[in-house]
């Protein structure tokens, strides 16, 4: 069992994950606004006092806050980082050729849509640089062996089965199968395999199965107890790349979405939602292992922003673009004073998530039974 990392690493290891995805969500809005004509105020990356910073020709402030949990470009016309708009009269005439909130809404729909967009295009270029230098991982869906009393060996499933479907979702690989099981503990699946030639359906409860890291930490997983090898690392065309870079981040975004809402369903423990700590500890695990490992997880993160910033929460991106989209079919924007409450509300909400977050954290560190143990 590895130690965890001392916590100055730790801090260091956050840092340097979250500013270099946060620069990229940011420059992605900042890049398609200047593109149509936005000017922009302040570029910053972390929340809070001015840390260091300096002015361009065009008059943006880019700065660096002191609380690296975020950051926002401020656009000509916006009241505030989360971009609530002032009113339309309130904008100086000179400025309104170059304000946000003036520009068409479609315009202002793709600005807000960049920056989760450039997230998942981190996400691919850095799997599509690791294939391009290893070659895709891929193992064919084949049995090979099955473990004692587990579900596939209930199911009937024997050596030389090809797995061809789990639920009705393709597995074109082991790891495609994998990666559906392992989110599902003590959950009845069915599967289509081919044996001999011929098509089959089985149903099954996968096992639960408690799952411990190399830094020791426990997590229940889904198993179906079916082996394959064969792994193999298939070179790829350059014309091959990005699409399946594409194809993978699109994979991995899906588990995500499978993941909350089986929180969200109850299938799964709310426990297991994480906050910025719980991130700040696996950014700096992953960084001790090495420099593969701390860029394969700047990919994972990145998926992560970019999803969590299009759901359709106030003071989010996704919040944002569902007050475009209205606006597109009312043909009138929501009023200011509707739009004020909704980003208070989505304020709070956001704020209520991370203490609930925080709390999970501490807890996972078990700083609750430590304080249990020292009051008893």
């Amino acid at each position: 069992m590895l130690q965890q990392p001392p916590l100055w690493f730790i801090l260091i290891a956050f840092v340097c994950a979250i500013g270099p995805l946060v620069f990229f969500h940011e420059f992605g809005h900042y890049i398609v606004g200047k593109l149509f004509g936005v000017g922009a105020e302040t570029f910053s990356i972390g929340f809070g006092r001015e840390i260091v910073g300096w002015s361009d020709r065009s008059g943006t402030r880019w700065k660096v806050g002191w609380l690296p949990l975020g950051g926002f470009v401020r656009f000509v016309g916006d009241e505030n980082a989360a971009s609530t708009p002032v009113a339309a009269e309130a904008v100086p005439e000179e400025l309104r050729s170059r304000s946000f909130h003036h520009k068409p809404v479609w315009q202002r729909f793709l600005i807000v849509l960049a920056g989760p967009m450039a997230n998942f295009l981190l996400a691919i270029l850095i799997f599509a640089a690791f294939f391009a230098a290893l070659g895709y991982p891929r193992t064919p869906a084949v049995v090979t062996s099955l473990a004692p009393q587990s579900a596939a060996q209930q199911a009937g499933l024997v050596p030389g089965d090809r797995i061809l479907s789990i639920d009705g979702r393709r597995t074109d690989s082991f790891e495609d199968l994998a990666s559906y099981v392992l989110l599902r503990p003590d959950e009845r699946v069915t599967l289509e395999f081919q044996r001999d030639g011929q098509r089959r359906r089985v149903s099954t409860r996968l096992a639960r199965h408690v799952e411990t890291d190399r830094f020791g930490q426990r997590f229940e997983i889904g198993r179906l107890g079916v082996y394959a090898e064969g792994r193999e690392y298939v070179r790829l065309s350059p014309l091959e790349l990005l699409p399946t870079a594409t194809s993978y981040t699109v994979r991995l975004t899906r588990s995500m979405i499978d993941g909350l809402w089986q929180i969200i369903s109850g299938r799964r423990s709310v426990k297991d939602l994480g906050g910025p700590l719980k991130i700040a500890q696996i950014a700096g695990q992953q960084a001790s292992l090495g420099a593969f490992e701390f860029i394969q997880l700047l990919a994972f993160f990145s998926i992560n922003l970019g999803f969590i910033n299009l759901l359709p929460v106030p003071m989010l991106d996704g919040g944002h673009l569902l007050f475009y989209s209205v606006e597109a079919v009312r043909r009138r924007p929501v009023s200011l004073q509707a739009q004020d409450w909704a980003f208070r509300g989505g304020l709070a909400f956001i704020l209520a998530l991370l203490l609930f977050t925080t709390v999970n954290d501490l807890d996972s560190f078990g700083l609750w039974d430590r304080l249990e143990r020292l009051i008893g």
